[in-house]
């Protein structure tokens, strides 16, 4: 059974709306000034100032982009410039870019809140919930290097069920030579790095539980990346049978995804990431590791993401377009490919398991992203650690 993502839809709004997205700056200076008259936004930064990343909470206090190099360094995140700059508020969903996001699910289903009650599943009635939108969360302290966000959201989903919801982000700006200690690997001289954490928790602010038969939500972490020619998503994953695991990646979001921007091998699987093809993939809990990445040869970009994957989780929301048989049979961890018709990006996403929450419970879904840029001699200890493959490997894996 196909399951349908907000790209496939967005793609046909873009056309509707006229509302397309092209441009790039190059540099992370350019971004912070095309940004600054638009929304207010928070830099965090550290003492040398060559680690930076932006905020903006008016977008959910979703970071807008990093560098490693400073104002004049690459700016890693894609922003939809053209839809900012309009000043226009679409009425499905306001594409403005970031890579990492705060989202929750289930998009679609009997349990969705993009869904309103006994609406059919078409473009025409989807809507993404405002609060996770167009409405902003409040900052409720910062520094140089955090930034903390809350705010109250109140959903109802298409089987009627209420959620009350008070939802606190935390941005943190983190040292890259700790943070990949931390997973076990070293930070090598002459690599510059940025290194920064989102840490989304959400609680039952409401007077009921949350429960399976009238369903449940998980907190979703999208990052939208800029893309090249020469860029690929590697996922290690959890070896074993179909019968043990299941399939090894759901890759029918968009049609199945041919063979040359699709390689699996033994327990890692290589992704084309050059914006040329929309098409998606995904790995449900039992194939999932707590890590994925991507490497751009072009900028020699190594780019890690690490995320919350409790070893006994099972149910994960289920965001597919129809009333399901199976609706906490989701997927962890996944990635999409942009044709370009949206923008020249691809995304890194996770998410949490389905949470079943008492009334004052809550629950907190981790997504760090590190980005690294130096030389392939130095990067490829780091990607053969945290991976599972070199640099080489990435680079020849669509090799003709």
């Amino acid at each position: 059974m196909k399951r349908l993502h907000p790209h496939l839809l967005v793609l046909t709004l873009m056309t509707i709306t006229g509302a397309g997205a092209t441009g790039h700056a190059a540099t992370f200076g350019d971004d912070a000034a095309f940004l600054r008259p638009h929304t207010e936004v928070v830099v965090l930064k550290d003492a040398s100032g060559q680690s930076q990343l932006i905020v903006a909470p008016a977008w959910q206090g979703r970071v807008m982009t990093s560098t490693a190099r400073g104002a004049q360094g690459d700016s890693f995140g894609w922003i939809n410039r053209e839809l900012i700059a309009s000043g226009k508020v679409e009425p499905h969903i306001n594409v403005f870019g970031g890579e990492d996001r705060f989202w929750l699910g289930p998009e679609g289903g009997q349990f969705s809140i993009f869904f309103a009650e006994g609406a059919p599943f078409d473009l025409e009635h989807w809507f993404t919930p405002p609060s996770l939108d167009t409405e902003p969360f409040e900052v409720e302290s910062k520094s140089d290097e955090h930034v903390t966000l809350s705010r109250r959201i109140d959903l109802v989903n298409y089987s009627g069920a209420q959620f009350n919801i008070d939802v606190k982000r935390e941005v943190r700006l983190l040292d890259a030579g700790d943070a990949l200690k931390e997973l076990g690997t070293e930070l090598p001289p002459k690599v510059d790095a940025v290194a920064f954490e989102s840490i989304n928790s959400i609680a039952n602010a409401g007077q009921n539980a949350w429960k399976k038969d009238s369903g449940l939500l998980s907190i979703w972490v999208l990052g939208m990346f800029r893309a090249s020619p020469e860029s690929a998503v590697v996922i290690p994953y959890q070896k074993g049978s179909v019968a043990e695991r299941g399939v090894v990646v759901n890759d029918d979001y968009f049609g199945k995804v041919p063979a040359d921007r699709l390689v699996v091998e033994d327990d890692v699987l290589f992704f084309r990431a050059d914006a040329q093809k929309r098409s998606k993939i995904g790995l449900t809990p039992s194939r999932a590791r707590p890590v994925l990445g991507s490497y751009d040869s072009a900028t020699h970009t190594l780019t890690l993401v690490q995320f919350t994957l409790p070893p006994d989780a099972s149910d994960y929301v289920n965001s597919m377009w129809e009333l399901q048989d199976e609706p906490f049979s989701g997927d962890a961890v996944n990635s999409y490919n942009d044709d370009g018709n949206l923008g020249s990006f691809y995304e890194l996403e996770s998410s949490s398991p389905a949470l079943a929450l008492r009334p004052g419970a809550s629950a907190t879904h981790r997504h760090r992203t590190i980005h690294l840029q130096g030389s392939e001699e130095a990067l490829d200890p780091i990607a053969q650690a945290m991976l599972g493959v070199g640099l080489e490997a990435i680079r020849n894996a669509f090799a003709q």
